[in-house]
């Protein structure tokens, strides 16, 4: 060829498909130019290798949900600034999804289930309605888990208060669980966590807040993956 052609178009004249075939296959990242998947039907070509992985199928591509070690804490009311930390190369080395990285994959993610103010740790953002909806909609429904680091010397009875409903601004609470990890850090695990309610109990109790960070939404949790990396949540996982 004399002059570069869209890679839909290629792919049409080496395999003989429609060109909405020829589409749904770059699409899902089942072709290869010079080994690299590439998967924008109008990426241009010349004389690069194409190549058609032989279990390549027209399904289409499912949306994904993507899991971030969020390593510095941002405000909540701009979670978006973790966006730029999600790229190909702060990808997990350790991913056990089976997902192949695409560039779709990087384009309407949505932000749910935020983090406290100067938190850090798990953050969740999808391209699944379900998801969001789950994290979104129903996040009194899902418990999260925060391990805390505090200072000063706890009240009198100080561990019972902060297991109990407290009330915050007028708003009523619901019962957290809390408990002690070592003598600096305590266990949180409480339901559709208000902006600020950590730090809230803590004072209440005579404590300061130095840090936080997110275990778990639900039933999935930060688990290994480092402070920021990223990995896809496994096809079938539920919150």
């Amino acid at each position: 060829m004399k002059e570069p052609i869209r890679l839909s178009k290629r792919l049409i004249e080496l395999i003989r498909c429609s060109r909405s075939e020829a589409e749904r296959y770059i699409e899902g990242g089942w072709v290869l130019v010079d080994g690299e998947i590439v998967d924008q039907p109008q990426f241009k070509v010349l004389n690069e290798s194409i190549e058609l992985h032989p279990e390549a199928t027209l399904a289409p591509c499912p949306p994904v949900t993507i899991l971030l070690h969020q390593a510095t804490g941002f405000e909540i009311e701009a979670p978006t600034t973790a966006l730029p930390l999600i790229t190909p190369e702060s990808h997990s080395s350790d991913d056990k999804s089976g997902i192949r990285i695409l560039k779709r994959h990087f384009a309407r993610l949505k932000a749910t289930a935020p983090l406290e103010a100067r938190a850090t740790g798990l953050v969740v953002y999808s391209q699944d309605g379900r998801v969001v909806r789950r994290l979104v909609d129903d996040a009194n429904k899902n418990e999260q888990e925060y391990l805390v680091e505090v200072s000063g010397e706890i009240a009198a009875n100080g561990l019972a208060k902060l297991n109990r409903p407290m009330k915050m601004d007028g708003w009523k609470l619901p019962a957290a669980k809390v408990s002690w990890q070592n003598e600096i850090r305590l266990r949180f695990a409480l339901k559709n966590v208000r902006p600020g309610q950590i730090e809230f109990m803590c004072q209440s109790v005579g404590l300061k807040v130095e840090a936080m960070l997110r275990l778990r939404i639900g039933r999935v949790s930060l688990s290994k993956l480092p402070p920021g990396q990223w990995r896809y949540l496994p096809s079938g996982t539920l919150f």
